[in-house]
């Protein structure tokens, strides 16, 4: 697996991921780091930013190391537990695997803020869709 290829097929082709700003920084087989750079149209009414992109965050992480391992894999559950607000001027995801088998897999991934301190923690469980690479 052309790593390199697959996080510039992801930046380029995840349309949400990129309208959003979210770009995979590394992949590397059952790892991948992503990032999201903070706007004022992401945060809630709280002034803080929204759950839905910090789990979109943690999701676009976990492709890029599930799908580093080689089959089309994509996410079935996401578990998300708020630490706390997403603040700051860049929001971080590391996904790390904790399982990934013939079908199925499992990754968590931790969010963490500019200071390097944890605002989620992930868990992704996923499926593998076909036999053969996303790209």
């Amino acid at each position: 697996m052309d790593c390199e290829k697959l996080r510039e097929f992801l930046n380029t082709n995840d349309l949400f991921c990129r309208y959003c700003g979210i770009r995979l920084t590394r992949v590397a087989p059952g790892e991948a780091d992503a990032e999201l750079e903070i706007t004022s149209d992401m945060l809630n009414s709280r002034n803080v930013v929204q759950g839905g992109a910090i789990m979109t965050l943690a999701d676009f992480a976990f492709a890029g190391a599930a799908n580093a391992m080689g089959r089309t894999t994509v996410s079935t559950g996401v578990v998300t537990n708020f630490i706390r607000p997403g603040s700051g001027k860049k929001l971080t995801a590391h996904a790390k695997k904790i399982h990934h088998g013939k079908n199925t897999c499992l990754y968590q991934v931790d969010v963490v803020n500019d200071e390097g301190k944890l605002v989620a923690s992930v868990n992704v469980s996923g499926f593998t869709v076909a036999d053969s690479p996303v790209i």
